[in-house]
């Protein structure tokens, strides 16, 4: 498709998505204490938040997909729009009862609208323009959900947390009915960003109803069965590579205003603590840039492993340090996790050929990491605190290591595969 002013439109309104949704997605994180806070939740319960969300992505990834080869990427992304605007309509009735489940139940809703958008956008982006600048514009995309993740916790921040705190002394000295006062004014304070979201995702999706977009053709090549990927070991392994980087990247970033105000920073409120989130991804947005540019001439593996060695070290030095030295070093681990996602996701499905489609499924489906890793944080941090709960990233950051140095090695080819499947047909014959 040749560039031109035809496409400037669709192009900024599919890159709006990027940006929203990564914006949505992040406000999560800020939604994790205010829960805590309103619903009288335990860590582990407040995690449940990022279960319910990136659990959302991994069970609905294959009937989001096949939606989508019945009906289409454009009302794939008109139906994702509409579902996610339904989820966050539902935090009305959920600021009301203050009933948790339900609030979860709404996230799971996003999270299924979100999944439209994810399968449908990078496609619709790099078929709109000239095909030789199709990588370009995907970068921009990157870098605009980047920005739209940098700026959602602290817009997040300063609708759900206090600049003033209330005191935990003071709240315990509540009575029942001062309490449930309190408890409440807290929970209402959620329906202002969530519908405002809601009705700009439904603006959106009128707007994409009544625009013309190109229709992409799919490559009907085979993809090789999901059974046959699972002997491709450096896929496997690439996939739990995967599982680790996010579940550790969404556990530290759910967390960190807990983490923060555990520090012992005299007078922190969680609103500024919310302001190391913001840094945290900050940083990832500075670190892909400058991963886009160090990459044509690095090795990945070996970027890979610099960056998950990095991760760890920080991670030692904020675990034994308290103050701002320990804040700090927490924050300066999104610039080493930036490019791991695309280093991890080209390394496990280098050299799969027709099983590539397949491979790429399996990798995306291994963000359930989001959903698993923070639950597990929780109980660790219930049962031993908060510090303790971050030795979790560190083991998942050192998992990456171990992948960086030899789990990425190709040990099975497609060729071989296919070799052995035709000499087990033969033999049957």
């Amino acid at each position: 498709m040749k560039n031109g002013k035809a496409v400037v439109v669709p192009l900024l309104v599919v890159m709006s998505l990027m940006f929203i949704w990564n914006l949505s997605r992040n406000i999560n994180d800020i939604l994790i204490p205010h829960l805590k806070r309103a619903c009288q939740l335990t860590d582990f319960q407040s995690s449940l938040v990022q279960s319910a969300f990136f659990g959302g992505y991994f069970l609905l990834a294959l009937p989001v997909g096949q939606f989508i080869s019945k009906y289409g990427y454009k009302a794939g992304m008109v139906t994702g729009l509409l579902t996610a605007a339904l989820g966050t309509f539902l935090f009305f009735p959920a600021a009301d009862t203050r009933f948790y489940p339900l609030f979860l139940a709404a996230l799971f809703i996003m999270a299924a609208g979100f999944t439209f958008l994810e399968v449908t956008a990078t496609p619709y982006i790099s078929v709109l323009g000239d095909p030789d600048r199709a990588s370009s514009r995907l970068s921009l995309a990157s870098a605009v959900g980047s920005l739209g993740a940098t700026i959602g916790p602290f817009i997040g921040s300063r609708f759900l947390l206090h600049a003033t705190e209330v005191a935990p002394s003071t709240v315990a000295g509540f009575n029942a009915a001062e309490l449930d006062h309190y408890l409440n004014a807290e929970a209402q304070l959620v329906k202002t960003p969530y519908l405002s979201l809601g009705g700009l995702f439904v603006v959106i999706g009128l707007l994409l109803y009544f625009i013309k977009l190109p229709t992409i053709q799919e490559d009907g090549g085979s993809s090789g069965s999901l059974k046959a990927v699972f002997k491709f070991r450096h896929t496997v392994l690439g996939a739990l590579g995967v599982f680790c980087y996010l579940g550790a990247e969404v556990g530290i970033v759910s967390f960190m205003i807990r983490y923060a105000k555990s520090s012992g920073i005299a007078g922190l409120t969680e609103q500024n603590a919310a302001l190391f989130i913001t840094l945290y991804m900050a940083l990832v947005l500075v670190g892909r840039l400058a991963g886009a540019y160090g990459l044509r001439s690095i090795d990945p593996a070996k970027m890979l492993m610099v960056c998950a060695l990095s991760a760890m070290i920080l991670l030692f030095i904020s675990i034994s340090q308290t103050g701002y030295i320990s804040i700090y070093s927490i924050s300066l681990i999104g610039f080493f996790t930036s490019v791991m996602y695309p280093i991890l996701f080209t390394l496990s499905i280098k050299d799969l050929g027709n099983y590539t489609k397949t491979g790429s499924s399996l990798i995306i489906m291994s963000i359930v990491g989001g959903a698993v890793i923070p639950p597990l944080m929780g109980l660790v941090s219930d049962g031993f605190g908060i510090k303790t709960a971050f030795f979790v990233p560190l083991i998942c950051y050192a998992y990456l290591v171990f992948y960086a140095r030899s789990g990425h090695r190709v040990l099975t080819r497609p060729a071989a595969l296919d070799l052995e499947n035709i000499n087990i047909n033969s033999s049957v014959l």
